[in-house]
């Protein structure tokens, strides 16, 4: 999606306030591969209209006549000195046909840009969500930590006074060395993420080391108003429209032209040829001999198609067949992907909700009573680490599945057309745009 809207700067992008937004129109607007596409498909589209301009004429020039005792041009009337032309047309429409195939390759490529924009928009929105997770996870961890020192100090005093266990004590110690090692895990998967984002992001991006507060859920308002619009099972219009899908059309468009310059093989190619010879000799009266004009016209009549024309055009038709099959099978892998992501939508939306609702509030619940029963003697240390435990696991669980949700929503917005970024289209600067 084009619009005439600035483009993200490299300071933005290094701010500690930087969103998702802000990252994938960075990156889009900097990936070199997008840029690539476009220039391949700028080129084909110069060289459609090369192709689909006649040949430069030929010039002929030379003698003809010259006597073999002599070689001069004035002792024989039919020496002469000649200079012609000759040019040779196109074979019915063939070329017009082929600047329009070329034309329609150059859009298939084009919209390889629009593809690569959002396997760039996705990619970032998988990374940013993972990053999220972690950073989320986190803090649980420090809280959880937290308490367990609190618990530790606690039993600890309780242990100098006699009411304690010392194996309460080794347990509360053993529980806080294991919350260290998750928290060093935690931050070694953050460092990998944040290293995965150079990818998309430049080399300076290690360099610099941003600060990113990234989410684990975001507002899908432009995925929500393309599902609105959508028949349940049945995202086969949101799926048309989609990049790939425009490919498939354009192949099957190219396909078709295929068909139309393979027709136009049937038809006589012409060429003219032009010829001037001036004379220098006098004729057989004495008088200067007068110079020479020819012209001609050729034809060539394909006569003989069994092999060539007819095969061709049969090439072609069966083409027009096959891309319009490699649609259908695109099209139905697509709606089944789709198909399958919404049910996984679903089925997170569920558990999410009911993590939040009950498991979650429960297991507080439980964590609290259990600590007030080891307080006042009534239940084991074992029991309070047990509860922390689940409690703790989840938590993780519930983060893990408003990360997943996170992700089959921008999978969805890959391929329903979710995004929401806002991009210019790609300039590309050549040697021959510089010099001029």
């Amino acid at each position: 999606m084009y619009a005439n809207l600035p483009v993200v700067s490299k300071q933005q992008i290094q701010q500690p306030s930087v969103t998702l937004s802000e990252l994938i129109e960075y990156a889009i607007a900097n990936d070199a591969n997008r840029m690539q596409y476009y220039a391949q498909s700028q080129s084909m589209r110069e060289s459609g209209i090369a192709s689909s301009t006649l040949k430069d004429p030929v010039l002929k020039v030379g003698v003809g006549g010259l006597p073999t005792d002599s070689f001069a041009l004035d002792q024989d009337p039919m020496s002469n000195v000649s200079v012609g032309l000759m040019q040779q047309f196109g074979r019915g429409s063939t070329l017009d046909l082929q600047n329009q195939k070329a034309q329609q390759q150059a859009n298939g490529v084009e919209y390889q840009v629009a593809v690569r924009e959002l396997e760039v928009a996705n990619s970032l929105s998988q990374l940013w969500y993972e990053l999220g997770f972690q950073q989320q996870s986190e803090r649980v961890l420090r809280e959880n930590q937290q308490l367990m020192r609190e618990m530790e100090r606690f039993i600890q005093t309780n242990y100098a006074i006699g009411n304690s266990e010392s194996q309460d004590l080794i347990q509360a110690q053993l529980q806080v060395s294991k919350l260290d090692d998750k928290l060093q895990a935690n931050r070694q998967m953050q460092a990998r993420i944040v290293s995965q984002f150079s990818e998309w992001l430049g080399p300076t991006w290690l360099a610099q080391q941003p600060q990113i507060t990234a989410t684990t859920s975001s507002d899908w308002y432009e995925l929500e108003r393309q599902l609105s619009r959508a028949n349940q099972r049945d995202y086969y219009p949101l799926l048309n429209r989609h990049p790939m899908a425009r490919i498939a059309d354009v192949q099957i468009s190219a396909s078709e032209t295929q068909v139309a310059i393979a027709q136009e093989a049937y038809k006589p190619q012409f060429g003219v040829e032009a010829m001037y010879a001036h004379r220098r000799a006098n004729n057989m009266r004495g008088e200067p001999a007068p110079d020479l004009l020819s012209a001609y016209v050729t034809m060539d009549i394909p006569l003989f198609t069994g092999n060539r024309q007819d095969k061709n055009h049969t090439a072609a038709e069966y083409q027009v067949v096959a891309s319009k099959s490699s649609k259908d099978a695109l099209l139905s892998q697509m709606n089944a992907k789709v198909n399958a992501l919404m049910m996984d939508r679903q089925n997170l939306m569920e558990r999410t909700e009911r993590y939040r609702q009950n498991l979650l509030p429960q297991a507080q619940s439980r964590t609290q009573a259990v600590e007030r029963g080891y307080q006042n003697n009534t239940s084991q240390f074992s029991d309070v680490i047990t509860s922390a435990t689940d409690e703790l696991a989840m938590e993780l669980e519930a983060l893990r599945l408003e990360t997943d949700l996170s992700l089959v929503n921008s999978n969805l917005a890959y391929f329903l057309g979710g995004f929401a970024y806002r991009v210019e289209q790609p300039t590309v600067s050549t040697s021959s745009n510089t010099s001029q």
